[in-house]
């Protein structure tokens, strides 16, 4: 029983990680924005080497359709792992993120690696930090 119990809880979260992730990368911000916490904190190596807060900057992000640039986009979440902490109310979700984008006749393929970290509030998950690094580092196409 505990663990149907554990899996149909990974299920949950990686269900809602999956819903997160697309509303990036499908200019959907009222979905990021119902999942991402607004105390933020993240790391993207490819943006700055500094820390940053809050959801300015990713509603800029969104709105502006930076990370695909209009282009058929499909995400993968390979080898993903899911921590849970303090009772099930914090899931740390760790995973390389590969981005396949259709450009003209070509889809290039990039990947990050990427943590994620989930807190349960009032019976819903939010993302609350998100660190971001480098994962073989080329394009491939």
């Amino acid at each position: 029983m505990a663990l149907m119990w554990y899996n149909l809880f990974m299920q949950d979260v990686l269900t809602f990680l999956r819903t997160h992730l697309e509303s990036i990368y499908s200019r959907d911000w009222d979905t990021y924005q119902s999942t991402t916490s607004t105390d933020l904190t993240l790391y993207e190596h490819f943006v700055t080497p500094h820390r940053q807060e809050g959801l300015d900057f990713h509603k800029f992000m969104i709105e502006n359709n930076w990370a695909t640039q209009g282009a058929p986009t499909h995400i993968s979440i390979l080898e993903p792992k899911v921590q849970l902490l303090a009772g099930g109310q914090v899931a740390v979700c760790s995973y390389t993120l590969m981005i396949s984008v259709v450009r003209g006749e070509v889809i290039h393929h990039r990947s990050v690696n990427e943590s994620r970290v989930l807190e349960m509030r009032e019976g819903k998950w939010w993302v609350v930090h998100v660190h971001k690094s480098p994962a073989g580092g080329h394009d491939a196409s």
